[in-house]
């Protein structure tokens, strides 16, 4: 199939497959004689399992090692699972990150009258917040 069909078939659009290709994250491709890529089933569920990956918020680089694992029998299961809970621990971290963010963002928004008036408690935060960090 051609990387159209490969891309309708994966979900992964066209530009994403060669961008995949070009940082060897996936082989590189078979051609024909007038140059075109062409992809076989197996191609496609690869493309399905870095878009599966990759919609949990797997980085290309754990991706890479997903695949390498995926791809050979004679791993050991706790060297996937490690990679997953490594990942789960960045997830907290960054929820973690994001709540704070949010509750911030909240508050300063409360404040704000939202009227007519020039003073603008939620820019006074924000100013604060700059000349807090060093």
């Amino acid at each position: 199939m051609n990387i159209g069909e490969a891309a309708k078939a994966s979900g992964v659009t066209a530009k994403m497959i060669r961008h995949y290709e070009s940082i060897d994250l996936i082989g590189h491709s078979l051609r024909t004689e007038s140059g075109y890529r062409t992809y076989t089933e197996k191609d496609v569920h690869v493309l399905r399992f870095i878009k599966s990956a990759r919609s949990l918020g797997f980085s290309l680089e754990q991706i890479k090692v997903l695949l390498s694992l995926w791809q050979d029998r004679s791993r050991a299961s706790s060297d996937v699972k490690a990679l997953a809970t490594e990942h789960i621990n960045e997830l907290n971290a960054k929820i973690t990150e994001l709540t704070a963010m949010r509750n911030l963002l909240e508050t300063l928004t409360v404040s704000c009258p939202g009227d007519e008036r020039a003073d603008c408690p939620i820019l006074v935060g924000l100013s604060d917040q700059l000349t807090e960090r060093p």
